[in-house]
C-alpha cells in the first residue's frame, strides 16, 4: 500500500507527497521549493508518514470487504 499526496496548481502537479519514497518531491520550481521547505520539517514528514497507517491501513480492509 502506497500513500500518495499531490498538490496541484492549475492543473499541474507541483508537489508530491509519496510514503514508498518518504519525502516530498517538487516537480516545478515552486514545488521544489516547497518540497525542501516541508522535508527540512520533521513535524509535516512524521505526520504524512502517519498518514498511511491512519488512513491506508485503516480502511483498506473495509474497501476490499465493499469490492
Amino acid at each position: 500500500i502506497e500513500f500518495i499526496e499531490s498538490y496541484y496548481f492549475n492543473k499541474l502537479e507541483y508537489t508530491r507527497f509519496s510514503s514508498s519514497v518518504g519525502k516530498f518531491v517538487g516537480f516545478t520550481e515552486q514545488g521544489v521549493r516547497n518540497a525542501a521547505a516541508w522535508n527540512n520539517n520533521p513535524s509535516i514528514l512524521s505526520a504524512m508518514k502517519a498518514a498511511k497507517e491512519g488512513y491506508c491501513l485503516h480502511n483498506i480492509q473495509i474497501w476490499y470487504n465493499n469490492m
